[in-house]
C-alpha cells in the first residue's frame, strides 16, 4: 500500500470504533509487525475489492476493529487514492469445512469521514458480517439454520440441544424454557437433566406455533449446503428424543 500516514489511519479508526453501534475498539498493526499482518491478509474475509488491493499492494498497516463479542473488522489504506478500505475479518476459532460454500461478507471504501462512513458500515457491512458469523458458526455446530417462521432444534452429541433462532419472538420462547446463548450466538439446552429437558422441549411446540413458529427436530447428520435454502421440514414430535432412555 501506499506510504500513508500511521497516524490519519490510527486517528481515523478510533472514530470509526466510537460510532458504530455496539462497544469497538481499535488496535494497530504497524509494518513492524509482519506476523500479525500476515495473519491478518490470510484471515481478510473478502474475495471482491479488498483482496484484489491486497494482491497488488501487500499489507503494511492495518488497524483492526473488534466487537464485545469477538466479531472483527479490519481497516486499511486505499492503495493509491483517498479513503480507506474496509472488510471483515474471519474468526480463527472456527474450522475451515465451516467457511465452505459461504459467500465473503465482502469489504467496501471509505470516505475521509469516519463519521459518514460509520453510516455506511453499519447499514451494509456489519449485516452481512453477522450473517455470515451466523452460518459460520451454525455449520461448525452441525446446526441447520433457522427461519423466521422456522426454528430448527439440532441434537448434539453430547445429548444437549442446539439452536440459532431468528427474531425476538423466538428467542423469548428458547429463553424462557431454559435456553442459554453462547458466545457463538448459539442458544443451547443442556442434556444434563432428561426430565428438565423433556418438559422443556415440550412446552416449547405449543408456545411456537402459537407465535406462528414451527418447531423442527433434526440430528447432526441431516446438514444441508450453507448456501442452500432449506425446505421447511415438518415437525418432529418434541418429546421423541428427550424421553428416549437416556439416563441423568
Amino acid at each position: 500500500m501506499h506510504d500513508h500516514d500511521s497516524g490519519r489511519l490510527v486517528s481515523f479508526a478510533d472514530v470509526l470504533a466510537g460510532e458504530l453501534p455496539d462497544a469497538w475498539t481499535s488496535s494497530h498493526h504497524p509494518a513492524e509487525d509482519k506476523d500479525d499482518l500476515a495473519e491478518l491478509t490470510d484471515r481478510i474475509w473478502d474475495m471482491d475489492l479488498v483482496a484484489q488491493a491486497l494482491i497488488k499492494h501487500p499489507l503494511q498497516q492495518a488497524a483492526v476493529l473488534t466487537r464485545q463479542d469477538g466479531a472483527q473488522l479490519v481497516v486499511l489504506d486505499r492503495p493509491e487514492r483517498d479513503g480507506f478500505l474496509i472488510a471483515a475479518v474471519a474468526p480463527s476459532n472456527l474450522p475451515s469445512e465451516a467457511f465452505r460454500g459461504l459467500r465473503e461478507p465482502d469489504g467496501i471504501v471509505l470516505t475521509d469521514d469516519p463519521f459518514h462512513s460509520a453510516e455506511l458500515v453499519t447499514g451494509d457491512l456489519l449485516a452481512r458480517l453477522d450473517t455470515a458469523l451466523a452460518q459460520a458458526r451454525c455449520n461448525a455446530a452441525g446446526i441447520r439454520p433457522s427461519q423466521p417462521d422456522l426454528v430448527v432444534l439440532t441434537w448434539q452429541p453430547d445429548g444437549s440441544l442446539a439452536v440459532a433462532p431468528v427474531g425476538e419472538k423466538a428467542v423469548e420462547v428458547l429463553t424462557a424454557n431454559g435456553f442459554i446463548r453462547d458466545d457463538d450466538g448459539i442458544y443451547r439446552l443442556s442434556g444434563d437433566d432428561t426430565t428438565v429437558q423433556a418438559r422443556a422441549v415440550r412446552a416449547i411446540g405449543p408456545q411456537l406455533d402459537a407465535r406462528g413458529i414451527t418447531p423442527a427436530l433434526q440430528s447432526p447428520s441431516s446438514r444441508i449446503p450453507p448456501t442452500a435454502t432449506p425446505p421447511a421440514p415438518a415437525p418432529a414430535p418434541l418429546t421423541t428424543r428427550a424421553s428416549a432412555g437416556r439416563g441423568r
